[in-house]
Protein backbone atom coordinates (compact mmCIF):
# COMPACT_ATOMS: atom_id res chain seq x y z
CA UNK A 1 0.00 0.00 0.00
CA UNK A 2 1.38 3.48 -0.88
CA UNK A 3 0.42 5.98 2.31
CA UNK A 4 -0.88 9.08 0.48
CA UNK A 5 -2.34 10.67 4.13
CA UNK A 6 -2.99 9.26 7.05
CA UNK A 7 -6.10 8.02 6.49
CA UNK A 8 -5.71 7.29 2.70
CA UNK A 9 -3.72 4.77 0.17
CA UNK A 10 -3.80 3.39 -2.91
CA UNK A 11 -3.00 -0.42 -3.28
CA UNK A 12 -0.03 -0.52 -5.64
CA UNK A 13 -1.59 -3.43 -7.56
CA UNK A 14 -3.94 -0.13 -9.03
CA UNK A 15 -0.84 1.55 -10.85
CA UNK A 16 -0.32 0.29 -14.05
CA UNK A 17 3.15 1.07 -15.66
CA UNK A 18 4.46 1.52 -19.04
CA UNK A 19 7.90 2.56 -20.22
CA UNK A 20 8.60 4.28 -23.50
CA UNK A 21 10.97 6.28 -25.35
CA UNK A 22 11.45 9.67 -24.18
CA UNK A 23 12.97 12.12 -26.50
CA UNK A 24 15.52 15.22 -26.06
CA UNK A 25 19.10 15.14 -26.00
CA UNK A 26 20.80 11.67 -24.72
CA UNK A 27 22.62 10.23 -27.44
CA UNK A 28 22.11 7.65 -28.82
CA UNK A 29 20.75 5.90 -25.41
CA UNK A 30 16.98 7.60 -26.18
CA UNK A 31 16.97 6.25 -29.31
CA UNK A 32 17.58 2.73 -27.94
CA UNK A 33 16.06 2.38 -24.57
CA UNK A 34 12.48 3.18 -22.95
CA UNK A 35 13.56 5.45 -20.05
CA UNK A 36 10.50 7.66 -20.28
CA UNK A 37 7.68 6.37 -17.91
CA UNK A 38 3.79 6.82 -18.13
CA UNK A 39 2.25 5.54 -14.63
CA UNK A 40 -1.62 4.83 -15.21
CA UNK A 41 -4.25 5.05 -11.85
CA UNK A 42 -7.43 3.92 -12.73
CA UNK A 43 -9.34 6.45 -10.17
CA UNK A 44 -11.46 4.87 -7.72
CA UNK A 45 -15.11 5.06 -6.44
CA UNK A 46 -15.68 8.48 -4.69
CA UNK A 47 -16.19 6.70 -1.39
CA UNK A 48 -12.73 5.63 -0.64
CA UNK A 49 -11.44 9.19 -0.96
CA UNK A 50 -12.75 11.35 2.16
CA UNK A 51 -15.81 13.44 1.38
CA UNK A 52 -15.43 15.95 -1.98
CA UNK A 53 -11.80 14.82 -2.22
CA UNK A 54 -12.70 12.61 -5.28
CA UNK A 55 -13.87 15.64 -6.88
CA UNK A 56 -11.05 18.28 -5.71
CA UNK A 57 -8.42 14.74 -7.57
CA UNK A 58 -10.09 14.93 -10.27
CA UNK A 59 -10.43 18.45 -10.89
CA UNK A 60 -6.46 19.57 -9.93
CA UNK A 61 -5.73 16.91 -11.96
CA UNK A 62 -7.38 18.62 -15.02
CA UNK A 63 -6.32 16.91 -18.31
CA UNK A 64 -4.11 14.64 -16.98
CA UNK A 65 -7.52 12.70 -16.42
CA UNK A 66 -9.33 10.62 -19.24
CA UNK A 67 -13.11 10.60 -19.69
CA UNK A 68 -12.59 6.85 -18.63
CA UNK A 69 -11.37 7.83 -14.91
CA UNK A 70 -7.21 7.26 -15.98
CA UNK A 71 -4.83 9.48 -14.20
CA UNK A 72 -1.65 9.72 -16.82
CA UNK A 73 1.50 10.95 -15.24
CA UNK A 74 4.69 11.18 -17.38
CA UNK A 75 8.19 11.43 -15.78
CA UNK A 76 10.65 11.62 -18.49
CA UNK A 77 13.39 14.32 -16.83
CA UNK A 78 16.16 11.44 -15.94
CA UNK A 79 17.72 9.28 -18.47
CA UNK A 80 17.34 6.63 -15.98
CA UNK A 81 14.26 4.08 -16.01
CA UNK A 82 14.20 4.04 -12.32
CA UNK A 83 15.08 7.65 -11.61
CA UNK A 84 11.61 8.49 -13.56
CA UNK A 85 9.68 5.89 -12.22
CA UNK A 86 10.52 7.57 -8.59
CA UNK A 87 9.65 11.25 -10.09
CA UNK A 88 6.04 9.48 -11.57
CA UNK A 89 5.32 8.04 -7.98
CA UNK A 90 6.08 11.08 -6.25
CA UNK A 91 3.81 12.98 -8.75
CA UNK A 92 0.93 10.60 -7.81
CA UNK A 93 1.68 11.04 -3.44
Amino acid sequence: MIQITPTCSIDETSIEWQFIRASGPGGQNVNKVATAVQLRYTLPEARMFPDGAHARLVRLAGSRVTEGGVLILNARRFRSQERNRQEAMAKLV
